[in-house]
């Protein structure tokens, strides 16, 4: 779930022409301090050489941003004394791409011009950029005999490859709704040894604003009576939360601090949680906990019975060897285009089935959904012009499509269809794919608009009143041509789009938030590379020139190694 930033050369290139949130949004404060741990990350910029041009001085400035040292004293050299005094770096952090412009527009004035690859907030969230592009003049005195800079902006303007050096990508992990599975949200923490401290305030600050309202924190209400200890590998939490609190909720707040601060990158291996200075005392826990005892709760957790499975002229098969599921509609006997099946991860039996016909009903609707027990029969229960894939996720047993471009619908298992809400999704255009995250908190659309297919990431809500999909939001803004999505793990999306130098039809990942998107290899394909599958722990699946294709040792090969590729398409793993 959580990896250090890496290279972002081709970030670099795909995001051209992106840029943050809108202009009017408020000024927000960074709060940790940044804090230097190896030559990597500490190293220091230079401070402004005599006799500088504008144009040098403002580069130089922008380079020094990416100090690590408290105040940043030499980003301070390249500007005025009065500026220097006011200038608030601790106020947001603006990323652009690295072949970023300084231009000399007049005397004293320096026109910057780039790629706005994103934004980042005061608790570590980060937001693409929106498909603009970042241009800020600056101002310049000589009065003092050097050119220096008087009107900087507040916050930190950093380049994408210091901006990645310098800040660790790290989850913090709240609730499903049903409280079964930890659900990553993705900050971005300056490298060093206040990590596990600020990822604890945050935890106890709540939620980032796009998933805030589908999730739950059992951490609500609690609060640090002193900074998170570490002693060896071993993180100690000391809490206080107001009046009682059931064991429940405690074992909760433990698993959740355990799954986020047993993260790689913080090279922490238990966690001790303790209220008001005493050890929890929950039966069966013990004092020092590790992500082992909270498996249960595991973002990624992929059940035995959840293999792969696609369609071959109507006959849902399995992936494992391209045998015929059980029953009917491994015989073939609805003509199904597309499938999804229900998974309970605690026996792994496949559950609730719903598949596509695009066969005409009787009603002469050119689709209808059917939906019934895996390996039993399956009934008609909903016709339209057109659905996407069902698709399902692993905390309920519901599937859910999309009829008619932007209706989205929801068939829980034994009941009727129900319109979920999602307003804004008409607006966007006609939705072809729709993929519910493993946690059922997220769900990622592919909405074809007057520019091709975008990738778009919405929150699921659900209260007392109804189910609803909110604050869908761009998350691959220049890639045009996304044909399909599905989930790698829960915080790791698979898509298939164009290649911008190419036009081909490849496969990316690219996280919930927007951050890092990589060109996966298509190595071994005997051609572009039509639909796609992926779930944790499993070998993503495509279809490509009519037959099937898993990953493997970093190759496509054919479903059983050294044998013929089998014909077939549209292909799923329960969840």
């Amino acid at each position: 779930m959580t990896r250090r930033l890496a290279a972002l050369a081709l970030l670099g290139a795909l995001l051209t022409g992106c840029s943050t949130v809108p202009d009017s949004s408020p000024t927000i404060q960074i709060t940790q301090v940044a804090m230097p741990t190896d030559v990597a990350v500490g190293v220091e910029p230079l401070s402004p050489e005599t006799g500088a041009t504008p144009e040098e001085v403002v580069r130089g400035f922008v380079d020094a941003s990416a100090s690590v040292v408290r105040n940043h004293p030499v980003a301070r050299q390249y500007l005025s004394p009065e500026a220097a005094a006011s200038w608030q770096d601790s106020d947001g952090v603006t990323v652009i791409s690295q072949d970023y412009a300084p231009v000399q527009s007049q005397s004293g004035t320096v026109q910057v011009t780039g790629t706005l690859v994103g934004t980042l907030d005061e608790r570590g969230v980060f937001t693409v950029g929106a498909d603009a592009v970042y241009s800020r003049t600056f101002s310049l005195s000589d009065d003092s005999g050097e050119w220096r800079i008087t009107d900087p902006p507040d916050g930190l303007l950093l380049l994408q490859p210091d901006f990645a050096r310098t800040y660790d990508q790290l989850n913090a992990y709240f609730l499903d709704p049903t409280g079964t599975r930890v659900v990553p949200d993705p900050r971005y923490l300056v490298s060093g040894e206040a990590q596990a401290n600020a990822l604890v305030e945050r935890l106890l600050a709540g939620a980032s604003p796009p998933i805030a309202a589908g999730i739950t924190n059992p951490l609500a209400g609690a609060r640090l009576r002193s900074t998170v200890g570490i002693r060896g590998a071993t993180a100690t939490v000391d809490l206080t939360w107001p009046g009682e609190v059931p064991d429940g909720t405690l074992e909760a707040a433990a698993a959740q601090l355990t799954w986020t601060l047993q993260q790689p990158e913080l090279g922490l291996q238990s966690v001790t949680v303790l209220r008001d200075g005493q050890e929890l005392g929950l039966p069966g826990v013990p004092d020092r906990q590790t992500i082992d005892d909270w498996a249960r709760y595991d973002p990624d957790l992929a059940p035995a019975g959840a293999v792969g499975h696609y369609l071959d002229a109507g006959v849902l098969r399995l992936a494992t060897d391209g045998s015929a599921a059980p029953g009917p509609a491994g015989q073939g006997s609805y003509g199904l285009a597309s499938a999804a099946v229900t998974v309970d991860a605690d026996t792994s039996e496949l559950g609730l089935a719903a598949g596509v016909s695009t066969t005409v009903s009787p009603s002469g609707a050119p689709a209808t959904l059917f939906a019934g027990p895996y390996g039993g029969e399956l009934v008609p229960v909903l016709t339209g012009d057109a659905f996407t894939e069902p698709t399902s996720a692993g905390t309920r047993a519901e599937v859910w499509t999309v009829r008619n471009g932007n209706e989205v619908v929801r068939l829980p298992a034994g009941s009727s269809p129900q319109t979920v809400s999602a307003t804004t999704l008409p607006g966007l255009g006609r939705a072809t794919s729709f993929q519910l995250s493993p946690d059922g908190v997220r769900a990622a659309v592919v909405v074809q608009g007057s520019s091709g297919g975008q990738l778009f990431v919405g929150t699921v809500v659900r209260d007392e009143e109804a189910v609803s999909v909110r604050d869908l939001r761009s998350v691959t803004p220049a890639v045009r041509q996304v044909s399909d999505v599905a989930w790698r793990n829960a915080g790791l999306l698979m898509l298939l789009a164009a290649d911008p130098s190419t036009g081909r039809t490849v496969p990316y990942t690219v996280g919930v938030d927007g951050w890092e998107l990589q060109e996966t290899t298509a190595s071994g394909l005997p051609d572009q590379p039509t639909a796609l599958a992926a779930a944790p722990g499993r070998q993503p699946l495509v279809s490509a020139q009519g037959t099937m294709w898993q990953l493997a040792g970093g190759n496509w090969v054919t479903l059983v190694r050294g044998e013929q590729p089998r014909p077939g398409g549209a292909p799923f793993y329960p969840m």
